[in-house]
Formats: C-alpha cells, structure tokens, sequence
C-alpha cells in the first residue's frame, strides 16, 4: 500500500505553520481543491491540543469561514487532525500558502476575541457539545498568531 503524502513529511522538524498539504484534480472538470495543514503544534515537542479546546477552534472556525464574504463558496471542509496538533482546511482551487495566510490570520483573530455562546454548542446541534473549552482555544489563538503566523516565513509557509 503506498503511503500518503501526510505520513511522508519529516514530523521531527515540522514547525507550527500554514502548508499546503495536497493539491487534487477532479478527473472530469480539472478543478482543484487544496488541502492545508494548519500545524498549531509542534509535533512530538508540545503538548497536543485537549479535544475540548481543539473541539470549541472547530465550532468557530468552521462557523467563520463558511460565513467568510469572500471565502465561504470555496471552503470545502474545517476540522482537527486526529493527532491534535492542528486542522485541516480545504478549498476549491490551487491555492498557495501565501494566499491563504491572510485568511488564516483572520480566523484565528476571530476565535482569539470570541466571546459568548461557542455556536453549535447545545444539546440538539452537537453530538459531544459539553466538550468546549473557549479560554484555552482563544489563548491556542492568540499564540498560534503571535509566535507563528505574524512573520510566517518559509519555513512556516512550505514543508522543509
């Protein structure tokens, strides 16, 4: 069985970033959707993500993004790796690293300064919705922009 593209990054280098993970082809149309590894985490040096805080950066990013003006007709998917070092973001199109940054910067400003009701979080729209952990993912947040989206470069904007 041939091994997939994830499993083939060097995840004992592998800084927190924005990387494009995969380019795919639609056979029929040649449209592309991007897959990006929004790495929160170093692995196998920090601590990985709770599944509360991880489950409570999905709720608002995913209600972010699919409201985003410009963004939300392209997103395809929001969510957590199993690992819980980061999150996976797919979008219509070959899109770069670069050109996704500024977005990226947006949303985890957005769940950085959320405040109120996590949305999707009651009983009869989650199926785990006491699982939510809204201080830890907005610290997660603010430290993911600040040590390493804030001057991402290389090294934080394409596998090494």
């Amino acid at each position: 069985m041939d091994k997939i593209a994830s499993f083939t990054v060097n995840h004992l280098v592998l800084k927190p970033g924005v990387y494009v993970s995969r380019v795919d082809r639609d056979p029929q149309t040649g449209g592309a959707v991007t897959t990006f590894d929004l790495r929160l985490t170093e692995p196998n040096r920090e601590p990985v993500m709770n599944t509360a805080e991880c489950h409570t950066i999905e709720h608002l990013g995913a209600t972010f993004l699919r409201n985003h003006p410009e963004w939300a007709p392209r997103v395809v998917y929001f969510g957590p790796m199993g690992c819980r070092t980061g999150f996976y973001l797919v979008v219509f199109g070959e899109v770069s690293s670069e050109e996704i940054l500024p977005l990226v910067r947006e949303l985890f400003a957005f769940v950085r300064d959320f405040t109120g009701e996590i949305p999707g979080a009651r009983p009869e729209e989650c199926g785990n919705y006491l699982d939510q952990n809204l201080p830890m993912a907005r610290w997660l947040a603010e430290r993911y922009l600040a040590r390493d989206l804030a001057n991402a470069d290389e090294t934080r904007l394409h596998y090494q």
